[in-house]
């Protein structure tokens, strides 16, 4: 795995092999970060990863210069890795918390500049992600939103829709808050 652009660009982190994660691509993620630069500058702001797997798309935004950077994910094995680099790169402007991400969703009052959500295609509660987040305290007024799921889904009618981009296989729905 790759850190593609700012003050970590470049760097490499071995993936174990026993992470059962699908990674957002390279291409995916390049990409979508350059829509989210320029929807806003991601400089000084608070982000939130859910579903966070390898932790990639939490590195990007600590690279690019998110203050606080939350990554949530549920798998030990994922969540110690994504711990490790976080100790390599000697940044803590990444916390990661091991926990069910529908709890913390419910639990949590806090709100931040950025939620990005890639739940696992499969997974039964995966439609109800969206407007879980959507109505949570988590968004705020100018609150950036991007689900990451398969071309099956759509969720072009939820309030705050900004845009659909698709990747190769990778689909983003991007919802700015209102």
């Amino acid at each position: 795995m790759r850190i593609i652009r700012g003050k970590y660009g470049r760097r490499r982190f071995d993936v174990p092999k026993n992470i059962t994660a699908r990674p957002t691509t390279d291409f995916a993620r390049e990409n979508l970060f350059n829509v989210l630069e320029n929807i806003e500058d991601l400089e000084g702001k608070t982000a939130l990863d859910l579903f966070a797997g390898t932790g990639a798309i939490s590195l990007e935004f600590l690279s690019r210069g998110c203050t606080e950077v939350i990554a949530v994910e549920q798998a030990p094995v994922q969540a110690n890795f994504i711990r490790s680099v976080v100790e390599k790169l000697g940044d803590s402007a990444l916390r990661v918390i091991r926990g069910d991400v529908f709890k913390f969703i419910a639990t949590s009052s806090r709100s931040f500049d950025i939620i990005f959500a890639d739940p696992p295609y499969d997974h039964p509660r995966f439609e109800e992600v969206p407007e879980l987040i959507l109505n949570s305290p988590l968004v705020k007024p100018g609150s950036v939103v991007v689900i990451e799921h398969s071309r099956t889904r759509d969720f072009s009618t939820l309030p705050g829709f900004y845009q659909h981009r698709v990747y190769g296989s990778v689909n983003f729905s991007i919802f700015i808050v209102q």
